[in-house]
C-alpha cells in the first residue's frame, strides 16, 4: 500500500512540475505580448499627440470660401440665370486597352457649364484646370477597350462617368457644375 501512496504522490509532484513548466514557458510570452502592447499604445498616443498638432494649424473648411462660391457671377439678370454656356476641352488622344493591337480614340468633348458661373471667371478657372482634366480624360479613355466604346448606349456611359469625374475634379464635395458632357468627336482607329 505504501507503495501505491508514493507513486501517487509521485504522479501529482509530476503534475505540478508539468503545470510548473507550463507557466514558466508562457510567462516570458505573455510579458514580451504586455512590452509590446505598452509600446504600441505609446508610439499611437505620440502620433496622435504630434499629428494633432498640425491639424491644428490648418484653416477650417467653413472659413475657405469654396470654388463655386468664387467664380459665381456677381449679378444675374434673369436671362442670364437660365443661360448654361459651353466650354470646349482640347482633343484627347488615347491608346485603348486592346491586348496585342494598337487601338486608339481621338476625342473631344464640350462641357455644359450651370449658368450659376461665371462665365468669364469659369472660363479662366478651366483655363488653369486643363492640364488637369486632360491628363484624367486621357487616364480614363486609356482603360477603356473596343468593346467599351462600342454602342450609343456605352457612349451614353462614358458621358456620364466623363462628366462625374470632371465635376468631382473641379468641384470636390460640391454641388456639380458641369451639366452635361458632349461629344464633338470621337473616331476610333
Amino acid at each position: 500500500m505504501a507503495d501505491t501512496d508514493e507513486k501517487e504522490e509521485q504522479k501529482e509532484l509530476e503534475a505540478k512540475q508539468d503545470d510548473k513548466s507550463f507557466v514558466s514557458q508562457l510567462l516570458p510570452w505573455m510579458l514580451l505580448f504586455v512590452i509590446v502592447l505598452f509600446c504600441v499604445m505609446i508610439g499611437l498616443g505620440l502620433g496622435r499627440l504630434f499629428a494633432g498638432s498640425r491639424t491644428l494649424e490648418l484653416p477650417q473648411s467653413d472659413s475657405r470660401p469654396d470654388q463655386i462660391t468664387l467664380l459665381k457671377a456677381e449679378e444675374h439678370s434673369a436671362k442670364d440665370a437660365e443661360k448654361v454656356w459651353y466650354y470646349e476641352l482640347d482633343p484627347v488622344v488615347a491608346n485603348l486597352n486592346e491586348p496585342g493591337v494598337t487601338r486608339y480614340v481621338r476625342a473631344t468633348f464640350t462641357l455644359e457649364i450651370s449658368p450659376e458661373i461665371d462665365e468669364k471667371k469659369g472660363t479662366d478657372f478651366l483655363n488653369e484646370k486643363k492640364p488637369v482634366l486632360t491628363n484624367w480624360l486621357t487616364v480614363y479613355l486609356s482603360s477603356l477597350s473596343l468593346n467599351d466604346i462600342r454602342g450609343d448606349k456605352n457612349l451614353r456611359s462614358i458621358q456620364s462617368r466623363v462628366c462625374d469625374g470632371l465635376n468631382e475634379i473641379l468641384f470636390p464635395n460640391s454641388k456639380p457644375q458641369i451639366e452635361h458632357v458632349l461629344i464633338k468627336e470621337f473616331p476610333v482607329q
